[in-house]
């Protein structure tokens, strides 16, 4: 595995670990602020799922690089996942992580393809043309 690949996937699981644990603990009513007002489950519900579901892949991309590819799928997915929640958040106008302007949640919207191709990446499921597994 490439060095740049599993600092990656270190650095992503780590902050998703992290991130989960927010979920659950400090940041809780922040993230129940993102829940989208359309979304049929209770908010908190959502918010400790969610939680939940970041520390464990989190967790598992640190501890499990054998399963890198994956797991950094399944992460992938899960930032796809969660994308309405952010475009109903500059929709809505929810203030929440700062994020308390039309200009700050737009410009949010742009990061998360970002989090998608990191998880790739440190999952090793992206290849320059031409570059083969060590």
């Amino acid at each position: 595995m490439a060095l740049a690949q599993n600092l990656a996937r270190i650095a992503l699981g780590s902050v998703m670990t992290f991130a989960g644990v927010t979920h659950l603990t400090t940041a809780r009513e922040e993230f129940q602020a993102q829940v989208p007002d359309w979304f049929p489950v209770d908010d908190d519900v959502v918010v400790v799922a969610s939680g939940v579901v970041e520390i464990g892949l989190g967790a598992a991309f640190v501890a499990l690089p054998k399963r890198r590819g994956l797991i950094g799928a399944l992460l992938a997915a899960f930032f796809v996942a969660i994308f309405p929640g952010n475009i109903a958040q500059y929709v809505e106008g929810t203030d929440a992580f700062g994020l308390d302007t039309d200009r700050k949640r737009l410009v949010r919207l742009f990061f998360q393809p970002l989090l998608v191709l990191w998880a790739l990446f440190g999952g090793g499921l992206l290849r320059r043309k031409g570059s083969q597994e060590e």
